[in-house]
């Protein structure tokens, strides 16, 4: 058999596992998915399926234990955080009769009932430490104790985790275990978000409409070319169990509509989605650190040198216009508030000959006649002697060729500066979204680690 016929042999049995499990789309990485729990299923190997929340990680968890030797056994989805941190011991692990108050009985856990079944946890991220340690056990050894008890117990049981947070950064933060991580990520499935599958949101708007049209006897819905585009470039941060939600509202709302839903009409049940700020969006989604922070920094030194720069290019065009100097002035008003926001204003027959008077109206001073500012001449300027950037003779400005030394003050001042502003987007981040990291970190395109080690160095306080 050649490659190729293995190929569409492969291609065949996707699309069955597609619809046998319901699962609607032909992107890549779904495809890629797919075939990993395919062929993982057939073993006893530990999988952790990651992914965003709302993207569907269950289906898979459900694809290896329906196509497992498992398969006959039981079946358990457990979702980690919705469990209280005081029983989920018992939950999992089961106790003895009177090992805590209301204990009266004795109690199975989940893996004493699901022997020889498949065990789904969902948001493992979210289990207690002390639960972990227990959980790691039975990993490795099968074994498991009953609160309350002395007895080890044997169980078999497949263990499928999920989540939709970074374990690493949990692991460096104490949250959770190294060794469990390692021990859960044998066989890793990703399960990309919606908003990277292209064309197969408008697949699963419409499987959703015509769901919901024949549920409530109404005219399935159609969307106009411009629609579909502007479903397909919606990010969708809540993936499908947000396209879900939207479908159904559209099709109730819009039911008696007898044309095609345009764009207009799809904005209206579209959320407003605010994207990181242009600084911050230059590295939104980047999962290294170092670099995001460093993209973030060249954002602000690129925006510093353009003003630099714009102001540069307007002393060039009032020393070359004498006479048009003051509508050139006034042109780029917008220029001097973003620089001197608190700077009096100055009516043109101050601005006076060149700009000689204009210079020290941008920090809102105005001395009678600029000095160059005295010089100790016993002052040590290793290779770079003293100068001024302008020197006035006679009333008229003349440029100076040679540059003052001042390379270590302006990086201090640089670095103060942008240490400012990274601590003011931060602080405005964490204000929108009411103090919580985790979408403070989403908004600023940053980790939750890296936002957390920054909230530390600037004493941010978050109460």
């Amino acid at each position: 058999m050649t490659t190729n016929d293995n190929s569409i042999m492969n291609q065949q049995e996707i699309q069955s596992v597609k619809q046998r499990f319901g699962i609607i789309g032909n992107a890549p990485a779904l495809n890629y998915a797919i075939n990993v729990a395919m062929q993982v299923a057939a073993t006893d190997l530990t999988v952790l399926i990651t992914g965003e929340s709302g993207s569907g990680k269950e289906s898979f968890s459900k694809i290896i234990h329906s196509l497992s030797a498992r398969k006959h056994g039981q079946f358990i989805a457990i979702n980690c955080g919705a469990i209280p941190e005081g029983t989920i011991d018992s939950e999992l692990f089961g106790h003895e009769k009177g090992s805590f108050t209301g204990a009266v009985d004795s109690r199975k856990g989940y893996f004493e009932t699901t022997n020889g079944g498949t065990i789904f946890l969902d948001e493992i991220g979210e289990m207690p430490v002390g639960t972990q340690a227990r959980l790691l056990r039975v990993l490795e050894n099968g074994e498991f104790i009953r609160v309350g008890s002395s007895k080890t117990q044997k169980t078999d049981v497949r263990v499928v985790a999920a989540t939709n947070v970074n374990l690493m950064d949990a692991v460096e933060k104490g949250k959770f275990r190294e060794d469990l991580y390692y021990r859960l990520n044998t066989v890793p499935i990703f399960v990309p978000p919606l908003r990277e599958r292209g064309t197969d949101i408008e697949l699963l708007f419409r499987k959703f409409t015509t769901d919901f049209a024949e549920r409530y006897r109404i005219k399935p819905l159609q969307l106009t070319e411009g629609a579909k585009q502007t479903l397909i470039g919606f990010p969708f941060p809540g993936n499908i169990r947000q396209l879900k939600n939207i479908a159904e509202q559209i099709s109730i709302l819009e039911s008696e509509q007898n044309k095609p839903i345009d764009t207009d009409t799809l904005a209206k049940y579209l959320p407003q989605w605010q994207a990181p700020t242009q600084s911050l969006a230059l590295f939104s989604g980047t999962h290294n650190d170092n670099f995001s922070e460093r993209e973030l920094l060249y954002k602000v030194l690129f925006d510093m040198r353009r003003d630099v720069n714009d102001l540069k290019k307007l002393v060039r065009d009032v020393l070359g216009n004498e006479h048009d100097s003051r509508q050139i002035l006034s042109n780029h008003k917008d220029l001097f508030d973003s620089i001197a926001p608190d700077a009096e204003p100055r009516q043109p027959s101050d601005m006076g000959t060149g700009v000689t008077r204009f210079l020290p109206a941008l920090n809102g001073s105005r001395p009678e006649t600029p000095t160059r500012p005295a010089v100790p001449p016993s002052e040590n300027y290793g290779h770079h002697p003293p100068v001024q950037l302008f020197d006035e003779v006679d009333g008229d400005i003349n440029e100076v060729t040679e540059v003052e030394d001042v390379t270590h003050e302006t990086e201090e001042d640089d670095s103060l500066s942008l240490e400012r502003q990274e601590k003011e987007m931060i602080l405005k981040a964490l204000r929108r979204n009411n103090n919580k990291r985790k979408y403070a970190a989403q908004a600023l395109g940053i980790s939750e680690r890296t936002l957390y080690r920054k909230i530390k160095q600037y004493e941010i306080d978050e109460e």
